[in-house]
């Protein structure tokens, strides 16, 4: 990091994503929480996502939302949106370019790998009059192998077409990157061999732990999801497991029902599943349940009220976290945060913080997770030790503590990058300058 003697003014940032709607996950919370930050630390932060309509939103004194209307996306979940090339690509006056001239910020933050990965390119050859960054980085917060396997092939030619391109075409364009786990940052440290003057750095996520925890576990809350199950009288006491997230075909969701198949034939104990999310995989995993658990898995939709959500974790028994290839994992440090014994695989992201002293750890196996579960409940003394570490670990993740890195590793990159003499500035042959966003 750069030393308090080193360390410039306060730079503005301007951050851009497609990772974004009303109710999505965790690029989203990040980008919020720094946002809250920047105003506690007096820095300039502007974030651009896609929307339904042009929109500017002030946040505080220092932030600033900037929404641009875009398409929704023809694939993968409908809810997201696309800020596609031809809007800061192509010389018209589009607002995403106007945007960019007028806040003309010291550093720029690319989350996309795909439709937004060639903005470093339109920078550096000076295709937008006017906006010259210290420096274009890129925010690394998932695998593009992981997501070719999940959403195209799990061919050995899908993570071959990965790797070409993050280390071709993606990689190169960039002058530093930051990754949200060691596991996420691997695949752009093998893309980036051969290049050691372009950082990648480590950011973690965070956790809001405030209106989290043990505390607001009661029977009446624990009551209501009881009885979203039946009988009211059960012949075995019940344990109430929790998966929290979004429905989608990263998120290993076929584990889930695996682990209640096997769960079903507990004789001591009727476990039970809540989960709370959506996306496309809803009527898939609603199925699913009832095929290999019946009555045994319940969907809640889609959690937007956090207090809703913070109920939810204290008054279940254990979080069931099923993706061995999550990039980081947010909701199993706020389970941790609210003394929810935490399972989850033995790999991926959630190692960032998940261990055998503060979570049940698995091999993605349906046989493995039951058996991790069963643990959770085996030993109280045992469980006790590992949440109070677990609610130990989430403070040390807190947002406070996330975002001034962040802000500590902006400011590192700034200080050492330097233009690239090898790639000349080029003004596009129609490039125009443009007038302030309205």
């Amino acid at each position: 990091m750069a030393s308090p003697d080193k360390r410039p003014a306060p730079i503005k940032t301007l951050h851009i994503t497609n990772y974004y709607h009303s109710s999505s996950g965790g690029i989203r919370t990040f980008y919020l929480a720094l946002l809250d930050a920047a105003n506690r630390h007096r820095r300039e932060v502007r974030l651009v996502v896609p929307g339904a309509a042009d929109m500017v939103e002030e946040v505080g004194a220092f932030g600033r939302i900037y929404s641009v209307a875009a398409p929704r996306t023809p694939f993968f979940d409908s809810r997201y949106r696309l800020l596609l090339p031809h809007l800061y690509a192509l010389p018209y006056r589009s607002r995403l370019r106007k945007i960019l001239w007028t806040e003309k910020p010291d550093l720029i933050e690319v989350c996309d790998k795909y439709a937004l990965s060639f903005l470093p390119s339109v920078i550096r050859r000076n295709w937008i009059e006017g906006v010259k960054p210290a420096a274009v980085i890129a925010l690394s917060c998932e695998r593009m192998d992981d997501n070719v396997s999940a959403f195209l092939t799990e061919k050995p030619w899908g993570r071959r077409f990965a790797q070409w391109y993050m280390s071709r075409i993606f990689a190169p364009r960039f002058d530093g990157y930051i990754s949200n786990s060691d596991y996420t940052a691997g695949e752009l440290r093998q893309a980036l061999a051969g290049s050691p003057n372009r950082p990648c750095l480590v950011g973690p996520m965070g956790v809001d732990a405030g209106g989290l925890g043990p505390h607001l576990r009661s029977d009446e809350a624990r009551g209501k999801l009881l009885r979203l199950f039946s009988p009211e009288s059960p012949e075995k006491p019940i344990k109430l497991l929790l998966y929290a997230g979004r429905l989608s075909p990263e998120k290993n969701l076929s584990l889930l029902p695996k682990t209640m198949e096997r769960l079903a034939r507990d004789s001591a104990i009727d476990y039970r599943m809540l989960v709370a999310g959506s996306g496309p995989l809803d009527e898939w995993l609603r199925s699913a349940g009832e095929s290999r658990a019946p009555g045994k898995i319940h969907l809640l939709g889609q959690m937007n009220r956090r207090e809703r959500l913070a109920e939810l974790y204290a008054n279940c028994d254990a979080l069931v976290h099923p993706n061995p290839r999550e990039p980081f994992g947010i909701v199993p440090l706020e389970a941790m945060a609210s003394g929810l014994p935490v399972v989850a695989p033995s790999a991926g992201g959630v190692l960032s913080y998940a261990n055998r002293d503060n979570s049940w750890l698995a091999a993605p196996t349906g046989e493995a997770f039951a058996a991790a579960v069963r643990a959770v409940f085996t030993d109280d003394s045992a469980r006790a030790a590992k949440v109070a570490n677990a609610l130990s670990t989430a403070g040390q993740f807190s947002w406070p503590r996330i975002t001034a890195l962040f802000f500590d590793l902006y400011d590192e990159i700034y200080l050492q990058h330097r233009p690239p003499s090898s790639v000349a500035s080029s003004p596009h042959p129609l490039a125009s300058s443009a007038p302030p966003v309205q």
